[in-house]
């Protein structure tokens, strides 16, 4: 029994760290790539969680939900340091709507797929 007992702590132990690193390599950086891509490679990305699922035995987050929650939490560490290069960005509406913030014009896709998608993130959970 006891090396049985053994076997399922290390069996464990492997399944959290190959969950740990799959989920470190899928969300390394998606506040940068996950913005812009399409359609078809967020269904490739979701094809390649649920493998890892399935390898681990254990459930992943989901890659929008690792986006949304790495986003909100870049985008307040920008607004905080003012020596931050997109400090400037985010700039404050009026004092009747606290903790909103303007959404400037963009010129790119690429920009309101990344800078928009953030302030979007940040005026809804007020």
């Amino acid at each position: 029994a006891t090396i049985q007992r053994r076997r399922n702590k290390c069996s464990n132990i492997h399944c959290l760290t190959t969950a740990c690193v799959f989920e470190s390599i899928l969300s390394g950086c998606i506040t940068a790539w996950y913005g812009n891509c399409s359609a078809h490679n967020r269904k490739a990305l979701q094809r390649v969680v649920r493998t890892a699922q399935c390898i681990t035995g254990g459930k992943l987050p989901a890659l929008q939900d690792t986006y949304t929650t790495r986003c909100h939490r870049k985008a307040k560490k920008i607004i905080k340091d003012n020596n931050h290069p997109s400090h400037c960005l985010f700039t404050p509406l009026s004092s009747r709507r606290r903790g909103q913030y303007r959404c400037i014009k963009a010129g790119t896709e690429r920009l309101k797929n990344s800078y928009l998608k953030a302030i979007r993130l940040l005026n809804s959970h007020h």
